[in-house]
């Protein structure tokens, strides 16, 4: 550490210079000195090179997976870009990536006073609740959490959503045909559960995606909360200007 940064909080320094170290040093999927050798390299507590890992993590600069190690992120590769489609299995395709779903719970509940408003629905009435992890090339992207109105869908079952894209089974198995959905994105952290499940450290930046579809009678069809890596996606808007 040099003397002219000793004015920065230790773990500051650290990362400047393991900066350095990716942008000169390493590559794409190298892995990184464990916390103890950075500990031992650097004459710093392992809390101190914890923090700093976890700066990294925040800045998409490497990638932490428990049990393996931390990773150089590949930041040339393709993020998904939110705006383009409200089917995740169909951009992932898009892009060339092998897209998984994991289901996580699939159970019938009654909808509370929050739901019927967000579902323009009554307290009581009868919702699907699907939860299920998105991944892409094995990486964890997206938890979602969607309700279906059961009089919509009276007969779907586990196995269905097994074999087929929920898209696919709303509009080709139920002939609801999708006529808009709305989204609104906002930034977040990531919960303990979700970090767990996306595979990233507590408090890591995430977003939360709301979305409303509505079939061509403009009917609630499904309702969907969403939280999204943060380092795995992008927001782009085109603005036209008009005479």
């Amino acid at each position: 550490m040099t003397a002219r940064s000793r004015k920065q909080p230790l773990y500051d320094q650290l990362v400047d210079i393991l900066i350095d170290k990716i942008e000169q040093e390493y590559r794409p999927g190298d892995l990184m000195p464990s916390e103890r050798e950075l500990s031992e390299r650097y004459g710093l507590s392992r809390t101190t090179v914890r923090l700093a890992l976890r700066e990294l993590e925040d800045l998409g600069m490497v990638v932490r997976q428990h049990g393996r190690g931390t990773f150089v992120a590949d930041r040339s590769a393709q993020v998904t870009n939110l705006s383009q489609t409200y089917s995740f299995t169909d951009q992932m395709r898009s892009q060339g990536r092998v897209p998984t779903t994991t289901i996580l719970e699939f159970t019938e509940i009654s909808a509370d006073d929050k739901l019927a408003e967000h579902m323009k629905a009554r307290i009581g009435d009868r919702l699907f609740k699907l939860k299920r992890l998105r991944s892409a090339d094995g990486i964890p992207m997206m938890v979602e959490v969607s309700y279906l109105p059961v009089r919509k869908f009276l007969t779907l079952k586990r196995p269905l959503l097994d074999t087929m894209p929920l898209y696919d089974i709303v509009e080709s198995v139920y002939h609801e045909k999708i006529r808009v959905a709305e989204e609104e994105f906002f930034a977040s952290v990531a919960r303990p559960s979700e970090a767990h499940l996306l595979d990233i450290s507590e408090n890591a930046p995430v977003l939360d995606l709301v979305r409303t579809t509505y079939n061509a009678s403009n009917e609630i069809i499904e309702y969907t909360h969403s939280v999204a890596r943060a380092d795995q996606f992008k927001y782009k808007v085109l603005h036209k200007r008009t005479a």
